[in-house]
């Protein structure tokens, strides 16, 4: 029988390496992204025999989440994992001081704690029996703060909106863990470190010096932790933050 996993933030950097991995185990992936474009993009380069289903959806609006629950609904799908990953770079800017403005602040929190709390809590309610497991992206900055020497312009490059947020993700993590236990539900976080690809040669030797497995991630090492999170052999795990980022919270 075919699981049915969600994952938000589909067409993202992680969340293609996501969405690419359970389409190619033969899992029915639902995903959203914001674009059209985007979705087209990415179901043309996993191709084959894969049950797809994009979902266009702006998080940011109100609605947005029972909308998108009601449309999994209508389709006939009920969802057995859900991978809370949307995030949105928008919100991530600072002033001239390196600070951030409150509209920030909130609209950084909103995609990534509220969001995550409504879709879990939405989907349990009209599907309780169905749903097994949650798993929440996180950050190694959602444990850590920032290391200053990282920045060329440190706190402009490292918006602290991000990592605040992303603590209280894990924080979430533990609290459904908590509630859901009896539904035999799971809840857990990955707090993953830096990944090669979006920085300049120049980072990533800082960042090597500053780690030490002495590298960033590579894209083919996000997919082990959240496979290993889904699997019926990992039941023993609920409410942990598992920290895939090469030993970088280590000291």
């Amino acid at each position: 029988m075919k699981e049915t996993i969600l994952i938000t933030g589909g067409t993202g950097k992680f969340g293609r390496q996501f969405v690419k991995h359970f389409a190619n185990k033969g899992w029915r992936v639902l995903f959203t992204t914001t674009c059209q474009d985007n979705a087209n993009s990415l179901m043309e380069e996993i191709a084959g025999d894969c049950c797809l289903m994009p979902l266009i959806v702006d998080f940011t609006q109100p609605q947005a989440v029972q909308e998108i629950v009601k449309h999994i609904q209508d389709t006939g799908y009920t969802v057995n994992h859900l991978v809370n990953n949307a995030r949105s770079l928008l919100f991530l800017q600072t002033d001239s001081l390196g600070q951030t403005s409150r509209e920030d602040f909130l609209a950084e929190y909103l995609m990534d704690v509220v969001v995550p709390y409504e879709l879990s809590m939405w989907l349990f309610n009209i599907q309780p029996n169905a749903l097994s497991t949650i798993t929440n992206i996180g950050s190694q900055y959602g444990i850590v703060a920032a290391n200053p020497a990282l920045y060329e312009d440190y706190p402009a490059q490292s918006p602290i909106q991000y990592g605040v947020a992303k603590a209280a993700l894990i924080h979430l993590t533990k609290e459904l863990a908590v509630r859901f236990a009896e539904f035999d539900i799971r809840v857990n976080c990955i707090a993953y470190g830096g990944v090669s690809g979006r920085v300049d040669d120049s980072f990533e030797a800082r960042y090597a010096q500053l780690a030490p497995s002495g590298r960033m991630l590579s894209e083919s090492e996000l997919i082990g932790p959240l496979d290993f999170l889904v699997s019926e052999n990992c039941k023993a795990i609920n409410g942990q933050t598992i920290q895939a980022d090469g030993g970088w919270t280590l000291w």
